[in-house]
């Protein structure tokens, strides 16, 4: 075997004979003063080879790290609790994994495993994840007239890069909501983009929307049409993370006709409304949106040129393969040219960006869905791990509302909510417990798909202990 020690032999580069290897003199060490070396301190280290952005790029992930102290705690023998990470566990504490996925993954032939996928995705893939956004509703939708067009990704946060790298202009900012979740700054910072938001609930009780600020929303979305020519907006509908809310028909039908009149009243400005859809196959309602779509449509809603209605798809949670980083943008739009040039551009920016999504998942995944057996076995399963959901919420807002802590409204998907303006404090008190939230801007997220069902009365009473 040939190797070569890097504690022995230093390269050193030679215009005429290239690298040689030769005994170390003295190098530099950064732990001693650097006076020893003759020169001063690098107050900004890698400023010469790191771009302005890159260099603004600091700390750490707050979920992961919250994650990695929960994971110390348990090294030490502490009976420590997992509310950080964003992943289903079992009630033994195992990644909660759907059986028929992982089969149909593990049965695929190895050249599936191993070979490119084509650009835009495998065909079948692409059909299959039209079906996984509109649901039900996809044949009715397109028998009115309206055209889907669907791009691989990899994960749902590629097809959240898709759409900030297309569907704004550099500078402007993205409407969301005031509790979003973190990782959508990097994604727009990364594409030059900054972000408006408005408040997550209405400060009016009785409104007639008690999940959404529509108010608030319009008011936003009016601002930003001022001083822009497009508009986008990133809405996680249904089960939204970080606080498990999800919109009621008639708070989905406020939200989409006031973009769609938004886009009439600015004919010059274009309108995009992407639904994150990361969690929306565990919601009571999964294809909620689409049925609210239809509904307008049926009613009579124009459909002007400049509103796009856009999904990012995940199959990380619906299918628990959030390593195979396999997802979709799905977009919808009556005009045909229009989807046509929204599918050529998102392929050359996947190509430019990271070649080709990943090919196993998209196989097995389609092959699963177009086999009868295995699509309802899959439904089976998934159910069942809707249902550890479901179990957990429904005991974590009947202790909450026992020892009188203010959980947020809380419907869907993987996580619920305490409002905070010292989230930090809270979470802190709560690890004194060792029961390990995550403190975000606005509050702490609680992770109800990590935590045991058994523990959920604990995490109730470490947050009651830390709110006195």
């Amino acid at each position: 075997m040939f190797w070569v020690s890097l504690s022995v032999v230093v390269l050193k580069f030679s215009k005429t004979r290239g690298f040689q290897g030769e005994r170390p003199t003295k190098i530099r060490d950064k732990t001693k003063n650097d006076a020893t070396y003759g020169g001063g301190m690098d107050e900004n280290p890698g400023a010469s080879l790191l771009n302005p952005y890159a260099q603004s790029k600091v700390g750490s992930d707050t979920i992961f790290s919250w994650w990695a102290r929960y994971q110390t705690a348990t090294s030490e023998g502490f009976d420590a609790v997992n509310g950080t990470i964003g992943a289903l566990l079992e009630n033994d504490g195992t990644l909660a994994i759907n059986q028929v996925v992982d089969q149909a993954v593990r049965a695929s032939p190895p050249v599936e495993i191993a070979a490119y996928a084509p650009l835009k995705g495998l065909p079948a893939f692409l059909d299959l994840s039209k079906t996984l956004a509109l649901g039900d509703y996809r044949k009715a939708l397109e028998d009115m007239g309206l055209n889907i067009t669907a791009t691989a990704s990899p994960g749902g946060s590629g097809a959240l890069f898709l759409a900030a790298t297309n569907f704004a202009n550099r500078g402007d900012k993205v409407l969301l909501r005031d509790r979003h979740w973190g990782p959508y700054k990097g994604f727009l910072s990364g594409c030059d983009l900054g972000f408006a938001s408005y408040p997550l609930l209405p400060n009016n009780v009785n409104s007639g929307h008690p999940f959404v600020d529509i108010e608030s929303f319009k008011s936003e979305l009016a601002n930003l049409c001022s001083t822009q020519d497009k508009v986008m907006i990133w809405l996680n509908d249904p089960a939204h993370n970080p606080t498990g809310l999800s919109l009621t028909a008639n708070g989905r039908a406020a939200v989409l006709e006031a973009v769609m009149e938004s886009a009439s009243r600015n004919e010059h400005v274009g309108h995009t409304l992407l639904l994150d859809a990361a969690y929306h196959l565990y919601a009571e309602e999964p294809h909620g949106w689409s049925q609210t779509l239809l509904d307008a449509l049926n009613d009579g809603w124009p459909w002007s040129e400049n509103f796009l209605i856009t999904f990012a798809i995940s199959l990380s949670k619906s299918h628990t393969i959030y390593g195979l980083r396999t997802g979709a943008l799905v977009s919808v739009h009556p005009d045909s040219t229009v989807t046509d040039k929204i599918e050529t551009v998102m392929g050359v920016t996947g190509r430019q960006t990271w070649s080709a999504a990943p090919r196993v998942a998209q196989y097995a995944v389609s092959e699963l869905h177009a086999d009868p057996e295995t699509g309802e076995a899959w439904v089976i399963e998934r159910d069942r791990l809707q249902a550890l959901l479901v179990e957990r919420r429904t005991s974590m807002i009947e202790e909450c509302k026992r020892l009188d802590v203010p959980l947020n409204p809380t419907h869907d998907g993987f996580f619920a909510w305490l409002e905070h303006d010292d989230p930090e404090r809270i979470a802190e008190a709560c690890a004194q417990q060792h029961v390990y939230l995550v403190p975000l801007s606005g509050g702490v997220r609680i992770g109800l798909c990590a935590v045991p069902m058994k523990h959920i009365p604990r995490v109730a009473q470490a947050l009651a202990h830390a709110l006195k």
